[in-house]
């Protein structure tokens, strides 16, 4: 399969780069043909000629910045965050064989780090994509930890 892939991350200093080169290497041993384009700090590395993008089965984007994404239209297009393009590309790959081996040419958002996910593994009665709601509700709940214990309280103290 030919896989083309994006990366782009704020600072685009390491992480993009990472991802990119984990997606190659998983690419290249699951036998696909990967071309990626990385988006960081110094601008745009390898980007992905018309020729390319007309030849790619898929697309796969790894972003935590905002990636146009006009020039994949109709295309099979799984995108996530930068941290699943490091820790989890075999999944990502995933997702994308699954999308071609469907003939679908949507989009599908994947993995923890975007807080939105595929709902393809849900059950007949949607069991998965309650669980996964509760964990989010969970996480928005704990997220940040304790206020008094925070900067602006301390602050706050510190100045009253």
């Amino acid at each position: 399969m030919n896989v083309v892939a994006v990366t782009s991350c704020p600072t685009g200093i390491a992480h993009c780069q990472m991802a990119a080169e984990n997606l190659e290497r998983t690419g290249e041993r699951l036998g696909h043909e990967i071309k990626v384009e990385v988006q960081g700090a110094v601008g745009t590395q390898n980007e992905l000629t018309a020729a390319e993008l007309n030849d790619a089965d898929a697309v796969i984007i790894a972003a935590d910045t905002a990636v146009s994404r006009d020039r994949f239209e109709g295309k099979p297009l799984v995108g996530a965050s930068v941290k699943d393009g490091v820790n989890d590309p075999e999944g990502l790959f995933e997702h994308a064989v699954e999308l071609v081996a469907a003939g679908e040419t949507g989009t599908v958002e994947v993995g923890g780090g975007s807080g939105v996910e595929s709902d393809a593994g849900a059950g007949a009665d949607g069991a998965a994509a309650g669980t996964a709601s509760d964990a989010t509700e969970e996480d928005s709940r704990r997220r940040g930890g304790d206020r008094e214990k925070g900067l602006f309280a301390r602050l706050k103290r510190l100045f009253s």
